[in-house]
């Protein structure tokens, strides 16, 4: 019998949405945390019935969280897998399997107890978050207003065709002291880069290159790029300078690691999943997008966003 390990959900394993959290916008997968038997790291499975075992009819007999219609969401397929479909956030919980089965067909019947926590988990929120200076207009001029949304139509352009977005944090305009130029006005642009959601629509393609990561990077090589060429084009102009420009070597760049509430990152609880963002146990939440589950004595269900 075997049972996902944490990780990446295994080919053929059907990913559902959670109907009452900000699932909808992203698959749920599962984490398995045994509390019986786990197997070698390399085999990746909870437990492995013998290789001719027999399964008598009506052997398996699961009993889990009450969120969970009675063996509704949860089969055993021909070769001894326990394989959970239509899995939402709310049926996280303790599991205990009772197993009937057979060694070999001429052997008596034997009994197998499995206990184990199902988590549900989804992919971290992360994305890349820009900034960038620009010498600007007067900052009560609508040239500025026009630039700024001139800048993102041809920021957002660039890395469409990747699936990736780009939204405008901050955008703020100051008079600065240089030491000397004297005051001069300048725009400071705060924008983020993530990947779209592509639950909205057709996947961009289905290759290993259409991870999300890998498209993030991409485009913020393209991004980075864009800015280094503007600096180029300056240094080759021979009239003078336009009343607005970006100023050489301002533009910054940090990655954002983000979980959605309810879930959180734990290495030590999920040593095989370090990086997966795991629904909330009970005594712990997680109220906006940090990447810990906080602890809270008085909560008691999985992934709960709020301590009452």
């Amino acid at each position: 019998m075997e049972a996902s390990a944490p990780g990446r959900a295994r080919r053929g394993w059907r990913r559902a949405r959670a109907a009452d959290s900000p699932l909808s916008r992203a698959a749920v997968v599962l984490v398995v945390s045994a509390l019986v038997l786990w197997a070698p790291p390399s085999v990746g499975y909870l437990d492995r019935l013998p290789r001719n075992a027999h399964l008598p009819q009506d052997s398996v007999k699961i009993v889990g969280s009450p969120n969970i219609p009675e063996n509704s969401t949860a089969q055993i397929t021909s070769t001894g897998s326990l394989v959970f479909q239509n899995f939402e956030e709310s049926m996280s919980g303790v599991y205990t399997c009772f197993l009937e089965y057979k060694p070999t067909v001429e052997e008596v019947i034997k009994n197998l107890q499995l206990k184990y926590v199902v988590y549900a988990y989804r992919e971290p929120h992360y994305y890349y978050q820009f900034t960038a200076r620009y010498h600007a207009a007067p900052c009560n001029s609508i040239y500025n207003i026009s630039f700024e949304k001139k800048l993102l139509q041809i920021l957002s352009k660039l890395v469409l065709d990747l699936s990736c977005e780009v939204s405008l944090l901050k955008s703020e305009c100051h008079r600065v002291k240089m030491q000397r130029a004297g005051l001069q006005n300048e725009l400071f642009f705060t924008f983020s880069v993530s990947s779209l959601d592509t639950e909205k629509g057709p996947k961009p393609c289905a290759d290993h290159s259409c991870e999300s990561s890998k498209r993030l990077s991409k485009a913020k090589n393209l991004i980075e790029r864009f800015f280094n060429q503007q600096v180029e084009v300056l240094g080759r102009r021979a009239e003078p300078l336009p009343e607005i420009y970006y100023i050489e070597g301002t533009l910054q760049m940090v990655w954002i690691n983000r979980c959605f509430p309810g879930y959180g990152m734990n290495i030590l609880k999920h040593p095989r999943c370090p990086e997966c963002c795991v629904i909330c146990s009970p005594g712990s939440y997680n109220s906006r997008d940090g990447i810990h589950c906080l602890q809270c004595n008085s909560s008691l269900v999985f992934g709960a966003k709020a301590c009452l």
